[in-house]
Formats: structure tokens, C-alpha cells, sequence
């Protein structure tokens, strides 16, 4: 294994908790396609941690494969939640082993800090809240309690000191303000995530939409989603970025985001879960065998090349038990 500083080594000592479970609040608002409008706000949320930062710009092939790295993180991301096993979650784990460095400042890094480690966590649960008061389904405050309760078994499973958690919900909203006004920072990771105009079509787009056509619209679309992910941040993470946020914009964020929920609404409650979370659904109801293969990403997500046999990606070397059915060949049609 990969040498690591004292702290930064799995955890032995903390007890277990149990994995989440169908019954959970996690369950009722994680793995929600309404997540995906808070792809650019978590990733450079999660970059703005300086020594996340320098791990994702000195490691990760992130910013080649963007879609392709977006969309099969999901299926490991989700499982740690829907799987109901601590394997998942040491995998996830184990995929950071190698990630370490030294700053711009001299200060070293690693991906298995739990103050690092935390912070991502943090950016995965709390999105949960976010995303709900801002596109739906309308979240009590009892629900956002449970959520944090909730969440410490999530990250448990990650098998990573606990040191950084917060104890109660309040807690918490003290350690997010403290980190949006005094820890997070501006870098070219955070920018450049925040910037899509340079992608692709994603991959289960090129077959269909010419490039030349998706050319013509990303440029729109990178403004609509800086546009959201403006209204996600916090006013203080605005003021850091040199963002506006005007009243007008307000109401219209509102608007937005009922009609988000009206339009998720009218999906099947089925089709409105990303697919990890939907076969986790599909075993309780015994429309998947419980003891069935784990569905994983469709092929055309995973590593090119070389890439594929490098230790920090997922890449299942059977992507998917039920591959040929027609609905499996496109997240947005799953």
C-alpha cells in the first residue's frame, strides 16, 4: 500500500455505523436526476479547498474527460449510499491512495486528509439540501436534521477518520460558514470546471447531435449553468469570485426552480433516479435478484487507454449486467 501520513491512513478505530437503508431520508433525496443541475456547483465547490485543488490539477484526467469522468463517478458515488455494503465505500476510498503532493506554498497535500476527505463528503450530502430548496422536492427542517444524522453514516463508510465532523446540524453550518469565508480560495481548477464551452457533446449525445450544432448551443448553455450555479453558492463564495447575485436574479432562480420541480414531477417516480439508485430500488422490490451483479457504467464512460489500468479511476471491468436493454445505453433515458 501507499505510504500515508499518520492521519491520512484508514481508520481502525472509530465504531461502524450502519449502512443507509431504504427507510432513510438519504434514500428519498440522493440519487435524484435534479442533481445534475448542481454538477458545476459541486465540483468547484469541492476545488476551492486548496489542497483538493492541487490534488485534482497535479493528478486527475478530470479535465480531459469531463463527461465521461462526470457520469461514471455517479455509479460509485451512489453506491456508497444505495449498496448497502462498506465495500463500495472503501473502494472509493482506495481510488485516492496515490494522490499526493507538495503546494505552490511548500505545504503538503494528500486526497486521504480527512479534513480534504470531509470537505468533498460535505459538498455531496449538503448539495442535497441545497438542490432541494432550490429545485424541488420541497425539504422540512426535520428532513435536513436527518439528513446531517444521516450523512455520518455515509461517510463512515469511507472508513476515514471522523475527526472533522461536526457533531450536531448546527455544527455543521458553522463549519460551512467558516470554510466559504475563511478557507476556500479561487484557483484554475475552480475556473476551469466552471468553464464547459471547450467539452464535447457528452457521450451519449455524439451519436446524434452534430458537433458543429453543439458548438452552436454550449456557449448558451455554459451561461445557464454559470447562471445556476451563481445562485447555488453562497454569498460569500460570490463576493470571493467576483460574482453578482441582484434580487432579480432571485426571483428568477425561484422561478426556475418550480418549474424544475413541475417538470421532474410529471416523470415516473422510477425515471427520476439516477441508475444506482434506481437498481437499489429495483432490489427491494424484486424486480433486480438482491444477489445480482451491481449495475455499473456503460462502456463509453470509462478510461481511454492507458488511463484504464490506473489505480485512481473506477473502471469496472463488466460495465453492465443488462447492457443490451435499450434504456441502458443512456443516463438521461434511464
Amino acid at each position: 500500500m501507499t505510504e500515508l501520513l499518520p492521519d491520512h491512513a484508514p481508520d481502525t478505530e472509530s465504531p461502524a455505523l450502519p449502512p443507509l437503508g431504504p427507510d432513510s431520508v438519504t434514500w428519498r433525496f440522493f440519487g435524484d436526476w435534479r442533481g445534475m443541475l448542481m454538477g458545476l456547483w459541486s465540483g468547484s465547490m469541492q476545488n476551492m479547498h486548496p489542497k483538493l485543488a492541487a490534488g485534482v490539477w497535479d493528478h486527475s484526467d478530470f479535465f480531459g474527460e469531463r463527461w465521461e469522468r462526470l457520469m461514471r463517478s455517479l455509479y460509485p458515488i451512489s453506491g456508497v449510499v444505495f449498496d448497502q455494503t462498506p465495500e463500495t465505500g472503501r473502494q472509493v476510498r482506495d481510488y485516492h491512495l496515490t494522490i499526493k503532493g507538495t503546494m505552490d506554498d511548500g505545504g503538503r497535500y494528500h486526497a486521504l486528509d480527512p479534513d480534504v476527505f470531509y470537505w468533498a463528503h460535505a459538498t455531496f450530502w449538503y448539495g442535497n439540501i441545497r438542490c432541494a430548496e432550490a429545485f424541488g422536492p420541497p425539504i422540512s427542517e426535520a428532513d435536513k436534521r436527518a439528513l446531517f444524522d444521516e450523512s455520518k453514516n455515509w461517510y463512515a463508510a469511507y472508513g476515514i477518520s471522523m475527526r472533522p465532523c461536526p457533531d450536531t446540524y448546527e455544527e455543521f453550518l458553522e463549519y460551512w460558514e467558516h470554510m466559504c469565508t475563511r478557507v476556500l480560495r479561487d484557483h484554475d481548477a475552480v475556473r476551469t470546471v466552471l468553464d464547459i464551452t471547450s467539452l464535447p457533446a457528452p457521450p451519449w449525445a455524439r451519436a446524434w447531435l452534430p458537433n458543429w450544432l453543439w458548438r452552436r448551443q454550449v456557449v448558451v448553455i455554459q451561461r445557464v449553468f454559470q447562471w445556476i450555479t451563481t445562485g447555488l453558492y453562497d454569498e460569500p463564495v460570490r463576493e470571493m469570485m467576483g460574482l453578482t447575485w441582484t434580487a432579480k436574479d432571485q426571483r428568477r432562480f425561484r422561478l426556475f426552480g418550480r418549474a424544475v420541480n413541475a417538470a421532474i414531477g410529471l416523470l415516473p417516480p422510477r425515471y427520476r433516479r439516477h441508475p444506482r439508485a434506481r437498481d437499489a430500488d429495483d432490489r427491494l422490490t424484486g424486480r433486480v435478484a438482491v444477489d445480482a451483479p451491481l449495475l455499473e457504467t456503460p462502456t463509453r464512460n470509462l478510461p481511454s487507454g492507458a488511463e484504464r489500468d490506473n489505480p485512481i479511476h473506477y473502471c469496472p471491468v463488466h460495465t453492465s449486467r443488462r447492457a443490451n436493454l435499450p434504456w441502458q445505453r443512456d443516463e438521461v433515458n434511464d
